[in-house]
């Protein structure tokens, strides 16, 4: 399919609406050890954790080899077989989402482009989801997602940078293959690259089970909030740079910077950069 017809998609919306139940919440809190007590009804649902809403929920008969939906009804049938979250940019601009509302998101494709990097040909598409409650919009969010070639026989993935060495705070997160069910069952995410071993490394090429971008960028955004309990955040975003595999104990790095901002990062098992981010607050 042709660039052109590709970016007929550009402009399509989708409204989805859900209710911002407690349980997700406390699963996923489980799942990350997070201090919190039992989430009642009226309290903030955290920056990034509305991925546990609004989930897609294609027919069996809908979905593609991959573990996703069938391209071609929302997002545009990119012909590149490989699918991989790029990044995403927030502004938290209105009264935050609270458990026990009533909330609504509304998605609208922003860009097609394509681009061509080291392993050959791709495209990014961008999304962007308006995220409301009662009280109206609570933020803006921008997806990035990059479709690839299929994996040739003799690629391997290119070694990451180092990661920064001087964390203002740290936290680590063995990323084992229970935690991957868990975060793909919570955010009903049948991409097989994150629990199916075969498919990964013989098809996708991999050598072994992908941690979740938005996990990584979800443990970023928590790591600066927790660290300034007394601030709200204003924006947030975060960058895929190299993959993690299951198995990896990730070290999730924040330093605030003199502007008041909090830079972050994931490293990987070795001490690689995997993601990059900046938190700035009110």
């Amino acid at each position: 399919m042709s660039l052109e017809k590709l970016r007929e998609w550009v402009g399509r919306t989708q409204v989805m609406e859900d209710f911002a139940a407690p349980f997700p919440v406390r699963a996923l809190a489980a799942t990350l050890d997070e201090p919190d007590p039992e989430p009642r009804r009226g309290d903030v649902v955290p920056p990034l954790w509305h991925w546990l809403y609004f989930l897609e929920t294609a027919p069996q008969s809908k979905i593609g080899p991959d573990g996703h939906a069938e391209r071609g009804d929302f997002l545009p049938p990119v012909p590149l077989p490989r699918r991989m979250w790029a990044g995403s940019r927030f502004a938290f601009d209105g009264a935050p989402l609270r458990v026990g509302q009533d909330i609504r998101r509304v998605s609208r494709i922003k860009s097609v482009e394509p681009k061509t990097g080291s392993t050959g040909s791709m495209v990014f598409v961008t999304v962007e989801h308006t995220v409301s409650g009662p009280d109206g919009p609570a933020f803006v969010e921008e997806h990035d997602i990059v479709y690839r070639e299929a994996a040739k026989p003799d690629e391997k993935p290119r070694p990451p940078r180092p990661a920064p060495t001087d964390a203002t705070w740290t936290r680590r997160l063995l990323a084992d293959p229970v935690v991957l069910f868990r975060f793909s069952a919570l955010t009903f995410n049948g991409h097989r690259i994150h629990y199916d071993q075969p498919y990964v490394t013989g098809t996708e090429g991999y050598p072994g089970l992908i941690v979740h971008g938005p996990l990584m960028g979800l443990l970023q955004i928590e790591l600066a909030r927790r660290s300034n309990p007394d601030r709200v955040p204003a924006h947030f975003e975060f960058r895929a740079l190299s993959p993690v595999f299951g198995g990896a104990t990730l070290a999730v790095g924040a330093r605030r910077e003199g502007d008041g901002s909090v830079s972050t990062w994931v490293a990987d098992g070795a001490g690689g950069l995997a993601q990059q981010g900046k938190a700035s607050f009110r």
